[in-house]
């Protein structure tokens, strides 16, 4: 038990510490505010009063804010009840105010009342405001933008005598993937997938300059090869920096002759032609569409193709997604499906692919297939 002295100097020092805290509140930017139980206010530090005016004490503390009735949600009582920290965010007078409600004890430890620390947040929050709304009008951009994407996707059917059927799955929802379909002229056809390094709204954007490209170079130039090296030139023009590369499997058919003639750019996913006899892949040489050179010229291949005769073409979001031990999917796994014979073998690797991956899709899946439903050879 202290005696008499002891209980004489911890008062003391008590009042010391009171005219400390004192002095702090008063020299405090943030509004600070002592409230009963019945929310009337017993004190305000010089912040508060002078923003709100001197007559502020002894009110009810939402008289002061603009209100008429006690609020709803009264975190001063509630500290005072419960006997804990509660905070808030309220609007006065247009401004936005965090606050901070705490439990204020007696020196017999009974709760008095409560203290609130206003602290104005109005710059955070027409920051945080303005954010949400520019992220808003991005996310709408990045909507529209999907939307288009998706659309210019060459149509399923008949192209000549050609059958064509795909499958676009993105990983976000712009794709770095495209592929596309379109008519050189009354014999031939033109078709080609393209893999366009990274995700989001700049591989989107490639993809649409390889589209677009692509679609005029056909008007006057029919090689495969010849309009690879016209791809790469236009791309180089761009000059977007050697961080930005895309790779493209590009083939014409001829629907009068069943001549396939192809070239690749650095497309690793071997296009795999198959048949009732057997599987074959389309390999040729080529260097990736990119700024570390200025001129590539491409090798072509040529094949003569059947009736019945199909050809896959995909991205590595198919043969490199990897499992739980860090596997591959891997191409052999792509031509065991083929060999199953399946009637809809895209949605069929599709189910193999998913049932493969372990996580979430970490690229975008795009496969076309073209098959030849009869010769026109005469």
């Amino acid at each position: 038990m202290l005696d008499r002295d002891e209980i004489n100097t911890v008062y003391s020092k008590l009042k010391e510490y009171s005219i400390l805290n004192y002095h702090v509140l008063e020299s405090m930017a943030d509004w600070v505010r002592l409230v009963d139980h019945d929310g009337n206010i017993l004190y305000a530090n010089e912040a508060m009063k002078k923003a709100l005016g001197y007559d502020i004490v002894g009110k009810k503390c939402y008289e002061t804010t603009g209100k008429t009735r006690r609020c709803d949600f009264c975190i001063a009582r509630r500290s005072i009840i419960n006997n804990e920290v509660v905070q808030k965010e309220e609007i006065i007078n247009g401004r936005y105010y965090s606050v901070i409600s705490s439990p204020v004890k007696d020196l017999d430890g009974n709760i008095i009342g409560a203290v609130e620390v206003l602290r104005d947040v109005t710059r955070e929050r027409k920051l945080e405001l303005e954010l949400i709304e520019r992220n808003t009008k991005m996310i709408n951009d990045i909507k529209f933008a999907e939307k288009i994407q998706r659309r210019i996707l060459p149509k399923k059917g008949l192209y000549k005598n050609v059958k064509i059927d795909h499958l676009y799955k993105p990983s976000e929802m712009l794709s770095g993937d495209i592929f596309d379909v379109f008519i050189i002229d009354e014999d031939k056809l033109g078709v080609y997938i393209c893999d366009v390094v990274g995700h989001g709204i700049t591989a989107s954007m490639m993809t649409m300059f390889v589209r677009q490209t692509m679609r005029s170079i056909k008007d006057f130039i029919v090689q495969p090869s010849v309009a690879l090296t016209e791809l790469q030139k236009s791309f180089s023009s761009l000059d977007l920096g050697v961080d930005k590369y895309f790779t493209i499997f590009y083939g014409v058919f001829n629907a009068k002759t069943n001549q396939f003639i192809y070239a690749n750019a650095g497309h690793n996913c071997i296009p795999i032609r198959y048949n009732s006899n057997g599987i074959e892949m389309l390999k040729t040489k080529g260097l990736p569409i990119s700024l570390i050179f200025s001129e590539i010229y491409y090798e072509e291949n040529e094949i003569v193709l059947e009736e019945g005769d199909k050809i896959l073409l995909y991205t590595d979001g198919i043969s490199e997604v990897k499992n739980a031990k860090g596997e591959e999917f891997g191409i052999d796994r792509i031509i065991n499906i083929i060999k199953e014979e399946n009637k809809d073998v895209l949605n069929r690797i599709i189910e193999e692919v998913e049932d493969f991956r372990w996580g979430e899709q970490k690229d975008d899946y795009a496969m076309l297939l073209m098959e030849i439903l009869e010769s026109t050879e005469s």
